[in-house]
C-alpha cells in the first residue's frame, strides 16, 4: 500500500511539474513574435509600428513583455516557407500567397488573414516601346515579380490573362515571367538594356520606375483587374498561434489599427519614417505623393479580395472554394466587413 502511495504520489508530482512546464512554454511563448516583411511603402504599418515599437507599448499593457523581431524576406514563396517551417509568426505578403497556403493548410495549420495593409493600385510598368498591352509581350520580354505563379502580382497578372485570353490561357506570361526582388527589377526598368522589360511591382518602386525612364509606362493597374481599390499586400498566421498567443496576438492587431491611424493623421511623420526604417534612398515628395494618393488607403480591414480568390479557385489554382472573405481570415473586428 505505501509502495502503491509513492508510486501515485511520484505520478501525481510528474504530472504537476509535466503541467507546470506546459504552462511556463506557454507563458514563455506570449510576447515571442516574429514579423516578415518584404519591400515597399505597402509595408509602411509595420515600418510605423517598428519604429514607435507600438507592438510592445500594446503587449505591456496587455501585462505581456513582447520581444518583437523583424525578418525581411522577398517573394511570397519564401515568407510561406517561413511561416511553415516556424520562423516566423505573421507573415507579410500578398492575397494570392495567402490563398495559396490557407488552401494548402486547410484542416491542418489553418492558416488566415490576420489584417490588410491597406488598399493599393500595382503597375505592371514595361520600358519597351512596343509593350501597349500584355498582348504585346513576347517571348523577348521579361516580367520581372517577387514569385513566379505565387505572388499577388503574379495572380492578378494571370487573373488579367484570363480575363484576355480564356481561363485555359491563365498562365500564358508565367513562361516570361521571372522572380527579381522589387528594388532590383526596378532598376532594370529604370536603368533599360536588360532582359527585363517588365515590372509588376509595387509603391515606391513603380513610381520610380515611371519618374527614372521616359520609356517607362503602366500597362496593366491591379484596380482595373480587381474591379477596383483591394488589399494587395495582408498579415497572415498560423491558427495555432493566434490560440496559443492571445495578449501577443490582440497586441499585433492593436499595434497594426493605431499605426493605420497615424499614418492617415500623419503622413508627413510617416513618410520620415519610412526612409529611416526602410533606409531607403528615395524622393520625400514622391513618398509623400504616393502616401497622400487618394487611390492609396491606409486600414487594416480587408477589401476587395473575394475575387481573386474566386478566380484562383476556378482556374485550380486552389482546391477549396471559399464561401467568402471570412473563410480565409481570422474572425476578428477588424475583419468583420472585409470582401
Amino acid at each position: 500500500m505505501n509502495r502503491f502511495t509513492r508510486r501515485a504520489a511520484a505520478l501525481v508530482t510528474g504530472l504537476g511539474l509535466l503541467a507546470g512546464s506546459l504552462s511556463a512554454s506557454l507563458a514563455h511563448a506570449e510576447g515571442q513574435i516574429r514579423i516578415a516583411e518584404q519591400f515597399g511603402i505597402v509595408y509602411l504599418l509595420l515600418n510605423v509600428a517598428q519604429d514607435q515599437k507600438l507592438i510592445e507599448k500594446h503587449a505591456k499593457a496587455a501585462g505581456v513583455d513582447a520581444k518583437v523581431e523583424w525578418v525581411k524576406l522577398s517573394g511570397g514563396s519564401a515568407v510561406n516557407d517561413a511561416l511553415l517551417s516556424g520562423n516566423i509568426e505573421i507573415a507579410g505578403a500578398g492575397v494570392g500567397p495567402l490563398l495559396t497556403l490557407w488552401d494548402r493548410t486547410k484542416g491542418k495549420q489553418n492558416v488566415k488573414g490576420v489584417a490588410s495593409l491597406g488598399n493599393f493600385p500595382y503597375y505592371l510598368v514595361s520600358n519597351n516601346p512596343n509593350v501597349k498591352t500584355i498582348a504585346d509581350f513576347t517571348d523577348k520580354d521579361r516580367i520581372a515579380l517577387p514569385a513566379v505563379g505565387v505572388s499577388v502580382q503574379s495572380r492578378v497578372l494571370q487573373f488579367a490573362s484570363a480575363k484576355l485570353w480564356g481561363d485555359k490561357e491563365f498562365n500564358r506570361l508565367d513562361k516570361i515571367s521571372v522572380a527579381v526582388p522589387h528594388p532590383d527589377a526596378a532598376a532594370a526598368i529604370i536603368k533599360g538594356g536588360t532582359e527585363i522589360t517588365g515590372h509588376f511591382g509595387n509603391p515606391p518602386f513603380q513610381e520610380q520606375e515611371l519618374a527614372g525612364n521616359p520609356n517607362a509606362r503602366i500597362v496593366l493597374n491591379s484596380y482595373q483587374v480587381l474591379g477596383g481599390p483591394s488589399s494587395a499586400t495582408v498579415l497572415y498566421a498560423t491558427e495555432k498561434f493566434r490560440n496559443e498567443n492571445p495578449k501577443t496576438y490582440k497586441a499585433f492587431v492593436d499595434a497594426l489599427d493605431e499605426a493605420a491611424k497615424f499614418v492617415t493623421a500623419n503622413p508627413e511623420k510617416a513618410a520620415d519614417i519610412y526612409l529611416k526604417v526602410s533606409n531607403a534612398k528615395l524622393d520625400r515628395e514622391l513618398l509623400l505623393k504616393i502616401i497622400k494618393n487618394p487611390e492609396v488607403q491606409f486600414k487594416t480591414t480587408p477589401q476587395n479580395t473575394y475575387p481573386l480568390a474566386e478566380f484562383m479557385h476556378r482556374v485550380g489554382a486552389i482546391k477549396n472554394k471559399p464561401g467568402s472573405v471570412k473563410d480565409y481570415f481570422f474572425d476578428d473586428a477588424q475583419n468583420a466587413s472585409g470582401n
